[in-house]
């Protein structure tokens, strides 16, 4: 059977109505690895994740236009930081610290690379692009395979995770975000880095499973990029050994 797989949901408003919606690219690409993508919803109310998490064989945190609230980091600028989406700040930092404690491989992406970073008690830079030295990592065309070419390296930590997955580096990776890192979270490690020092990939320390985030979208060049597609198989790989822990303790 194919590892069922969580992915985070954006609440956006279509057709007059409210939605909890993803964009194709992270279900695409989940499926293309061989897991099974299943949307959580994000509601006013958010759904308890553990039930789900005790079927489910991994968690993706996908990107967004939104950006997390500074109000769960410890306040500052809302207008800086706009806009908002309140009902999935209030459904993914508990997916996150209940799919860690619960040992679920989980891959952080974008939005959900800054979420990970938060859910453990780290904080965000609201604009990267105007601090000192640093470079313009937003991604500035309506055009999505422009928006998402691949667009600058990153460096990676030697004897990281990130690295026994795709080698020594340097990678040339997209850059589609301008919020990003501050106060790294305790519980993180480094993995890779922008040349501008921006941080770029993270792992959970001591995590029971696969635990990674990255700052790109992988998601978008799964089928064209060879590290794009390392970093899914890797994933899908730590969800399909989950998967049969679970069918071997149900025995």
């Amino acid at each position: 059977m194919q590892p069922m797989v969580i992915v985070t949901t954006d609440r956006i408003e279509h057709n007059a109505l409210a939605w909890s919606a993803t964009p194709a690219p992270y279900l695409e690409a989940v499926a293309t690895v061989g897991c099974l993508p299943v949307q959580l919803p994000t509601l006013e109310a958010p759904i308890g994740p553990a039930a789900l998490l005790a079927a489910a064989s991994g968690v993706v945190l996908t990107g967004a236009r939104s950006n997390v609230h500074p109000d769960e980091y410890g306040g500052g600028d809302e207008e800086a930081t706009a806009p908002f989406d309140r009902a999935r700040d209030r459904t993914t930092i508990p997916l996150i610290r209940a799919a860690l404690a619960a040992g679920v491989p989980l891959l952080a992406i974008c939005r959900g690379f800054q979420e990970l970073n938060v859910a453990l008690g780290g904080t965000l830079h609201a604009a990267i692009h105007e601090l000192p030295g640093r470079h313009d990592h937003r991604g500035t065309s309506d055009v999505p395979d422009e928006r998402f070419a691949l667009a600058h390296e990153v460096h990676l930590e030697p004897s990281g995770m990130l690295a026994g997955i795709l080698g020594p580096g340097p990678v040339t990776v997209n850059s589609v975000h301008r919020q990003g890192i501050d106060r790294l979270a305790d519980g993180l490690d480094v993995e890779a880095r922008a040349a501008d020092g921006t941080i770029e990939a993270v792992s959970v320390r001591g995590a029971r499973a696969f635990a990674l985030g990255v700052q790109w979208h992988p998601e978008y060049l799964v089928r064209s990029d060879r590290p794009s597609r390392a970093i899914l198989d890797a994933f899908a790989t730590a969800a399909r050994a989950h998967a049969e822990l679970r069918r071997r303790a149900a025995a």
